[in-house]
C-alpha cells in the first residue's frame, strides 16, 4: 500500500474514532486532527473539495473548542467573584 493511501486510511481511523470520546472537547479535536490529515490526502491527491472541506470542519472544531474553553473559564470565574462577595 502506498503513503499516500496510509494518509487517508489513517485519517479515517481518526475520524473514526473520534466518536469513541465522551468529552466533545477531545471529539473536537481529534476530529480537527483527523481534518488536517484529509487536508494532506487532500493535497497530495490534488482534489481541492476535500482540501476545502476538511480546512473548514477543522477551522469550526479548533474554533468550537476554543469557545468552549473560554466560555468554561467566564463561567468560573464568575463563581468565583460570586463566592468572595458573599
Amino acid at each position: 500500500m502506498s503513503l499516500l493511501s496510509w494518509i487517508g486510511w489513517i485519517a479515517t481511523a481518526v475520524f473514526s474514532t473520534s466518536y469513541f470520546f465522551k468529552g466533545a472537547s477531545t471529539l473536537r479535536w481529534i476530529q480537527a486532527g483527523a481534518a488536517l490529515l484529509w487536508v494532506t490526502y487532500g493535497l497530495l491527491i490534488h482534489a481541492m473539495p476535500v482540501v476545502v472541506a476538511n480546512v473548514i470542519v477543522a477551522s469550526a472544531a479548533v474554533y468550537s473548542s476554543l469557545a468552549a474553553a473560554r466560555s468554561q473559564k467566564r463561567s468560573e470565574a464568575l463563581v468565583e467573584s460570586s463566592d468572595s462577595a458573599s
